[in-house]
């Protein structure tokens, strides 16, 4: 071999060396950015669903408005279906009522900050959302025997196959506006649920409705009249128009809702008797 051709052959075997020493920088350097941890995806939760029954009139329908951001899914939420299903949840949260007027009109209840809140406060669970409320109904035609009694009870039933019911939301009272014995009427109704889910104990929340004095003086002694209820105050809170609140006073209420639910839960926490060691 001539020395040209040693020559030309050192140069190729040099240059080839060089290359695969610059790929193994780049791949290194690749490397140590995938390397890097990525960034933290919520993770579903491990732990129980909790079950809440929504019902009532227009408000726990829903009519306030939402944004597009609002309308996304919640996460660790779910929303009980028409076939009854578990799926994510989402406004409005009233869409597979049984009983509801029509779609278009179901927007914003108390619903969606009520489970963000629950949420928020209770990180090793999920929330599952059973919701079956209609505009304009009074509390007779929630009474035990009615459909809107039957359905709620039955979706109710096969949510708590697949999680712990822990409470019951209730926000209804303007089409009895002059109904003075309001407050049987709902302790009744309390006490029916209660029995036919086999819960004895189970929190009940009102809400307080929008200008009916009559009304709303009767929700306010629930907390005394009927053991673990409690009484969402609508205090401040501002409608868009004679009855349905507006979005900020919708949000707000919700997460009264859920401070009233969550000081329930805590008191039944207390009071049960401690396990001997």
């Amino acid at each position: 071999m001539s020395r040209r051709q040693m020559n030309t052959r050192a140069v190729r075997w040099a240059s080839a060396i060089v290359m695969v020493l610059v790929a193994c920088v780049v791949v290194a350097a690749g490397a140590k950015v995938d390397d890097k941890p990525a960034a933290s995806k919520p993770k579903p939760s491990s732990g129980p669903m909790h079950v809440y029954l929504l019902i009532g009139q227009s408000n726990m329908a829903g009519r306030a408005p939402f944004t597009p951001a609002e309308a996304a899914e919640i996460p660790r939420c779910s929303l009980l279906n028409k076939e009854g299903k578990w799926e994510p949840a989402k406004n409005p949260l009233n869409r597979y009522s049984t009983i509801r007027k029509g779609l278009g009109m179901q927007k914003m209840n108390p619903g969606y900050t009520f489970a963000l809140t629950m949420l928020e406060k209770q990180p090793a669970v999920s929330i599952g959302l059973v919701v079956n409320a209609k505009g304009g109904t009074s509390i007779k035609q929630w009474a035990k025997g009615t459909k809107f009694y039957k359905d709620a009870l039955a979706r109710t039933k096969i949510a708590m196959k697949t999680g712990v019911l822990k409470g019951i939301l209730w926000h209804q009272g303007e089409s009895d506006a002059k109904d003075d014995k309001y407050l049987d009427k709902l302790k009744t109704l309390i006490a029916d649920l209660r029995k036919d889910l086999g819960a004895p104990n189970l929190p009940f929340v009102a809400g307080e409705v929008k200008d009916v004095k009559l009304i709303n003086e009767q929700i306010k002694q629930l907390p005394k009249a009927v053991k673990h209820t409690a009484f969402a105050s609508g205090e401040g809170l501002k409608t868009k128009d004679r009855w349905h609140f507006d979005a900020k006073s919708m949000k707000l209420l919700g997460k009264r809702y859920a401070q009233a639910m969550l000081k329930l839960q805590a008191e039944q926490q207390k009071a049960k008797p401690k396990k001997a060691k």
